[in-house]
């Protein structure tokens, strides 16, 4: 469906779940997970089950339910299920504390709470503080067993608010420029704030970066490290194989190299989203070998921080593939600048994904030029409406229709962006400003180092100078041997 133009009629789960029934892929897999499989025809059902079963406990067009769920196939059920309906879906990280829970559903003013039977406890706590909150629905609660309580909640299984409903196609009547649903941007400074966005953002994204620069299409698998609950998990795991009626592997658990390795040989993903901390971790456990265990890998994709340029390297010469580095952000939704396949260039993030615009600007505004360090901000489709109840920072953010990423960034004359850290990030060391990436980047490629983080603090004097953290890898010790020639290596 075409939903282009403001006020179209227009329900986001036409173009990834309905037009894939349409196109004879009922029988296809959409989501596998440890113990299930779920076809594309079984999950526009479940999501019209869903939907309907929503209603009937009293939630309405515009409501909000958090979905605090592990990635199995639950989640692609109720996210969709939601939208369809017209309710917003709040996806929430499913490691954080219970004050942490409590500020995000008391913010939301969340009527329902979808949760994963392992995480309830995290909610118990906080019951009392939760003002908004009516319904709790628990996912993997064993059918035989009473229903479990969550104190003055009413308590269903999430099998039988799916019963409640019938599978008949069915949309909510919505509009293009419709709330869809929020994601929570924690950013580095003050509160969480929860990134409004409409039906066609995710649309635009598949489009532009899936299909556009990563290829995507119905003969893909995907297994991405980042979860659901993420802008880039979303996106990864959901947009862009359910856009072209593609396949997607689901990890409920905490990914690991040996876990991740067995999905990799298992299921012969086509397609490998991670962060650099991931492909470090997978390089250094020493199993890793051609293709990462798939003989299908074409792909891999880097976001979430800077990929350094030993990982790129590296990761070329024993797994084989490319990793494309990009930057996203949770208000834009996924990946707008980035690298690509054949016009990569390491260290950089790439340049502006077709549809997006990037520019560099001082602390006025100013647009700075090639060799000049600002902040990048961002034109395209996929921005959020603004923050929930955030008025100051959605002005701060949402410039008209430029958004601030906060990142420190600067052009080559090629047209290449390369990362400089946070603009909180950087400080001045003897009147220089100091990136801590091109620091850290810097003490990763050294042999010995596994990780790095760099920091400003100050000295005896009151003077800013950069201090780093290490983690070795095996078989190497700190001693002053290595602490000089990591000063030297810098």
């Amino acid at each position: 469906m075409d939903a282009t133009g403001p006020g179209r009629a227009y329900n986001a789960v036409s173009d990834f779940i309905d037009a894939n029934v349409e196109r004879g892929l009922a029988d296809k897999i959409a989501f596998t997970d440890p113990q299930r499989t779920l076809r594309y025809g079984e999950l526009q059902a479940a999501t019209c089950r869903f939907g309907r079963g929503l209603r009937t406990l009293g939630l309405r067009q515009e409501s909000r339910i958090v979905l605090i769920l592990l990635d199995t196939v639950d989640f692609p059920i109720a996210f969709w299920g939601a939208i369809r309906a017209g309710i917003i879906p709040v996806p929430l990280n499913t490691l954080l504390t219970p004050e942490q829970y409590a500020y995000m559903l008391e913010d939301s003013r969340a009527e329902a709470v979808l949760i994963s039977a392992p995480l309830m406890q995290a909610l118990e706590p906080i019951l009392d503080r939760l003002t908004h909150l009516r319904t709790a629905i628990v996912a993997g609660a064993d059918a035989g067993s009473a229903v479990p309580k969550l104190g003055r909640l009413e308590t269903h299984r999430f099998a039988d608010i799916l019963a409640r409903g019938t599978p008949e196609s069915w949309t909510a009547p919505t509009m293009s420029d419709e709330v869809a649903f929020w994601l929570y941007s924690s950013g580095s400074t003050g509160a969480p704030k929860g990134a409004k966005h409409v039906h066609t953002s995710l649309m635009a994204t598949a489009r532009l970066y899936g299909q556009g620069i990563l290829g995507f299409c119905a003969d893909d698998v995907v297994f991405s490290v980042a979860k659901l609950y993420f802008a880039y998990g979303l996106g990864n795991s959901m947009t862009f194989p359910m856009s072209v009626g593609a396949s997607t592997v689901l990890l409920p658990d905490r990914p690991t190299p040996k876990s991740v390795l067995e999905i990799m040989r298992r299921h012969s993903p086509t397609l490998l989203f991670g962060a650099p901390t991931f492909y470090g971790a997978m390089l250094a456990d020493g199993e890793i070998g051609r293709g990462a265990g798939s003989d299908r890998l074409r792909l891999c994709v880097s976001a979430g921080e800077a990929l350094p340029p030993n990982f790129s390297e590296r990761w070329r010469e024993v797994v084989g593939t490319e990793i494309l580095d990009g930057i996203g952000s949770t208000e834009m939704l996924h990946i707008f600048v980035s690298n690509r396949p054949g016009e990569i260039r390491f260290g950089t993030t790439g340049k502006p994904v077709p549809g997006y615009e990037a520019k560099i600007v001082d602390e006025d505004g100013r647009e700075l030029g090639p060799g000049e360090i600002g902040e990048l901000v961002i034109r395209g489709p996929s921005a959020a409406e603004g923050y929930w109840n955030q008025r100051a920072k959605s002005q701060r953010t949402f410039a008209g229709e430029w958004t601030h990423t906060g990142d420190k960034y600067i052009r080559d004359e090629d047209g290449f962006y390369r990362c400089c850290g946070r603009t909180d990030d950087m400080f001045k060391v003897s009147g220089n400003w100091v990136s801590p990436f091109e620091v850290e980047a810097a003490l990763i490629s050294h042999e010995a180092v596994l990780e790095a983080a760099v920091i400003g603090k100050e000295d005896q004097d009151g003077l800013i100078k950069p201090k780093a953290f290490i983690v070795l890898k095996g078989g190497y010790q700190a001693d002053e041997g290595l602490f000089e020639a990591l000063k030297s290596h810098v």
